[in-house]
């Protein structure tokens, strides 16, 4: 017996559950975040998927002082990006929130010499 053929219409789709979305989009925001402090909490996202369109909402720590919103911009843009490349969908929205801020050990030497 030969095989038949289905057509592409008629196979069914590949549903990618929210939890595995929320995954990529965390380690989007670890690859986007220049340095993050060594006892800082690695970046979390929860994500809400309708009709192949992704809105994520991503929460993490940054080093202080920095640029925290250029920071935030870029994990946006690496949130964005690599989520509708591995899975397809539409980002409509990433929000960054930020949990906590680190104190860099530089700072705090020079916070210590000016008191």
């Amino acid at each position: 017996m030969t095989p038949v053929a289905v057509a592409p219409g008629e196979r069914g789709a590949t549903r990618i559950a929210d939890r595995v979305v929320a995954k990529i989009a965390a380690q989007a925001a670890r690859e986007a975040l220049e340095a993050r402090p060594p006892d800082s909490a690695p970046p979390y996202a929860t994500v809400v998927v309708a009709h192949e369109t992704a809105r994520i909402r991503v929460s993490l720590e940054l080093p202080y002082p920095s640029d925290i919103g250029g920071q935030c911009a870029a994990v946006r843009r690496h949130v964005t990006e690599r989520v509708g490349t591995l899975t397809g969908m539409q980002v409509s929205e990433v929000a960054v929130q930020v949990e906590r801020l680190h104190l860099t050990p530089a700072h705090d030497v020079a916070q210590a010499r000016t008191r």
